[in-house]
């Protein structure tokens, strides 16, 4: 029989993928890559499915750090928001495609498999992955292969004698480090979600239109490294913060944006944490960059955060421009202060030894190290441009 090695969460659509591909005559290994979200006792329980429904071995894989160091301290050294909201919730996609092809060679597989559909973005994503890093790879993809529908995967497994959980949830909801997304009901029908559909940015029962709390974030280098003095892992901060964060009813959005194969789609999400850390590390750059590197790393962001959403993230323009952001960032490091109040985060104080403020040469508005007649000279040559220009317009008229 042919090995196959499948990405694995337990849900319906790999559970479904699990057994067909048994029963078409492949030795299916399991892989649940965990980008967060997954319990010690839901990994336990996901492993249990795998096996109940015929795998020849499991591999639980915690990638969350991998997800932080590879991933999202670029979204953050970005800013970057796919069309100015989505931030990038989706990109887990890559390292759980690089983590399903380690456990190929591992097991000298030619094939690996996915649950996607021929619908959304993802079957790109791992697609355009598996393929970058892999040429040659067999890519297996059942669910989109055979056309079926979730009533058809159910009747499936239930006719060989495998229980599916009914859902309790009338969204279809997404987990992992960065968040969760919410779709499904309402949201689909361009209408607002009901209030159940929020968890990580539900605003406390004990929090009052006036509460308000302070949270200093440190960065080195563009990273954030600290929170009220004390040092954490990447993972640990965005934990931390959405919960500090969160209780204000911070970081959620409804989003329409433009998918990859060409139609608009419609979520909800909630990313308290990484809201916060973006926030906080734009401000710090507006305060250690110069105008002009502000300028471009717009631009640069904006490729950046297109490449990654697009499925597109082992384009090697993809790493030259992290690593032209890790120049610029070299900089920004310093302290910055935030009020979280009531659906408001704030950046109300900020520190840097690599401050671009030299009081020595100015403070804004209040004294400088020039007279008037120098700085009148320098407003005569800014503006001769301009001027010549309106001299011509006026003798034309």
């Amino acid at each position: 029989m042919n090995k196959v090695i499948l990405a694995f969460s337990g849900g319906l659509d790999t559970s479904f993928a699990t057994l067909y591909l048994r029963e078409n005559n492949y030795d299916v290994i399991t892989v649940c890559v965990n980008t967060g979200g997954f319990s010690e006792k839901k990994l336990k329980q996901i492993e249990e499915r795998a096996y109940q429904l015929g795998s020849k071995k499991h591999y639980n894989i915690d990638a969350q750090e991998k997800i932080f160091s590879t991933i999202i301290q670029y979204v953050i050294k970005f800013n970057a928001l796919y069309q100015d909201d989505y931030p990038l919730m989706c990109a887990d996609r890559y390292v759980i495609a690089e983590e399903i092809l380690n456990i190929a060679k591992k097991e000298n597989a030619k094939a690996v498999a996915h649950g996607s559909t021929s619908i959304g973005n993802d079957q790109v994503r791992f697609n355009s992955a598996f393929l970058s890093l892999d040429p040659n790879i067999t890519i297996l993809e059942p669910i989109k292969e055979l056309g079926i529908t979730r009533d058809k995967e159910i009747e499936y497994l239930e006719q060989r004698g495998f229980e599916v959980p009914v859902s309790t949830s009338k969204y279809s909801i997404n987990e992992n480090i960065f968040g969760r997304t919410v779709s499904g009901s309402e949201v689909d029908e361009n209408k607002e979600p009901d209030n159940i559909a929020y968890e990580l940015s539900k605003i406390s029962n004990d929090i009052s239109i006036n509460d308000k709390e302070y949270v200093s974030i440190e960065f080195d280098k563009g990273i954030p490294v600290k929170i009220d003095g004390i040092e954490y892992s990447g993972i640990e901060m965005i934990q931390l913060l959405n919960k500090k964060a969160g209780k204000f009813g911070i970081g959620s959005r409804i989003y329409t944006g433009d998918c990859i194969i060409g139609i608009k789609g419609r979520i909800m999400f909630e990313a308290p944490g990484l809201f916060t850390l973006i926030e906080a590390h734009r401000k710090l750059q507006q305060l250690t960059l110069t105008k002009k590197q502000q300028e471009f790393l717009k631009f640069a962001s904006s490729y950046w955060t297109d490449l990654v959403y697009s499925g597109l993230y082992f384009e090697p323009l993809t790493k030259n421009l992290e690593i032209f952001v890790d120049s610029m960032e070299s900089m920004v490091s310093g302290i910055v202060k935030v009020k979280l109040q009531p659906n408001k985060v704030e950046v109300v104080e900020y520190e840097s030894e690599n401050s671009l403020i030299d009081f020595d040469i100015a403070t804004y508005a209040q004294k400088s190290s020039w007279d008037a007649q120098q700085v009148n000279g320098f407003i005569k040559l800014y503006t001769l441009g301009e001027v010549i220009a309106n001299k011509r317009m006026k003798k034309n008229d």
